[in-house]
């Protein structure tokens, strides 16, 4: 058994050591907000935070979360309260969605080491998430929006 500190909560988990963390998340424990797009680490649907660090849950082994704090999108608030979240509501970013609670969870984390990106500093931070519809000027633009939530009222 694997024991496993997921959205604040402990889980034990019957997995072998290299099971991808995607697929304990979502087959295992049951939360579905994280997707599969490509299982290579190249679409960032996949995108989850190992203490406080976005990876790409397809190809990290179960193994590597031992121990750390994993937050899915089902854990980065509770009611949507996060500026990200709320930014994301506000400009109408996602159009099919598959591909959004990844961005979501790349824009927490470029906003936690960056407050105030440039249009610059969103391109690059995002470039390793794919949206096949196309919806990256809206998802730089919401991220701006949570940038000055943020500012305005803090992490909820």
């Amino acid at each position: 058994m694997i024991q496993l500190t997921i959205n604040q909560q402990q889980y034990q988990v019957d997995a072998p050591p290299e099971m991808p963390l995607l697929w304990v998340i979502r087959d295992l424990v049951g939360l579905t907000g994280t997707k599969y797009g490509c299982g290579m680490a190249q679409c960032g649907a996949c995108t989850i935070h190992l203490d406080g660090e976005a990876i790409r849950s397809c190809v990290t082994p179960v193994s590597k979360a031992v121990g750390k704090k994993i937050t899915t999108i089902e854990g980065l608030s509770a009611d949507n309260s996060h500026p990200v979240q709320r930014a994301w509501l506000i400009e109408d970013a996602p159009q099919c969605g598959y591909c959004q609670s990844g961005q979501i969870m790349s824009a927490a984390v470029l906003l936690k080491e960056n407050p105030e990106p440039s249009d610059q500093d969103i391109d690059d931070a995002m470039s390793g998430n794919i949206c096949r519809c196309g919806t990256y000027p809206r998802i730089r633009k919401a991220i701006h929006t949570a940038a000055r939530l943020q500012k305005e009222g803090g992490i909820k």
